[in-house]
């Protein structure tokens, strides 16, 4: 949208709920999940929010995850977006890091491998 310096420019409002950032990849799952029906503040850190606080926020919000029937499709959700904030499918931001971190390890060793089976499956 064009905006004439005359105008205003318009201040797109917060949301109250959690959403995922693409509605048109979320799937089935986002109508399922436990934290709509929670504040998005539970989710995701205020600014300059104490490290304190923020540990306590985040267990809540765990515990919010656990108890959700679609935490699994979530999770997998932020780790493939990624998501670079808040507790999505019962991990933080930095424990999606060290899973994301994990996966490529992972990944380029099951590469590394499969020549050599193949190998020794000619073989």
């Amino acid at each position: 949208m064009l905006h004439l310096p005359h105008q205003p420019l318009q201040v797109a409002a917060v949301p109250t709920r959690r959403t995922p950032a693409r509605e048109d990849e979320a799937g089935p799952w986002h109508s399922e999940a436990v934290c709509r029906r929670d504040e998005a503040g539970l989710f995701f850190a205020p600014s300059k929010e104490p490290t304190a606080a923020r540990l306590s926020r985040e267990e809540a919000a765990k515990q919010v995850c656990a108890r959700c029937p679609v935490m699994v499709e979530c999770r997998e959700h932020a780790l493939v977006q990624p998501e670079p904030y808040g507790v999505w499918g019962g991990l933080t931001a930095a424990e999606r890091r060290v899973a994301l971190a994990r996966r490529r390890r992972r990944d380029i060793e099951l590469k590394a491998a499969a020549p050599g089976a193949r190998i020794a499956a000619a073989g």
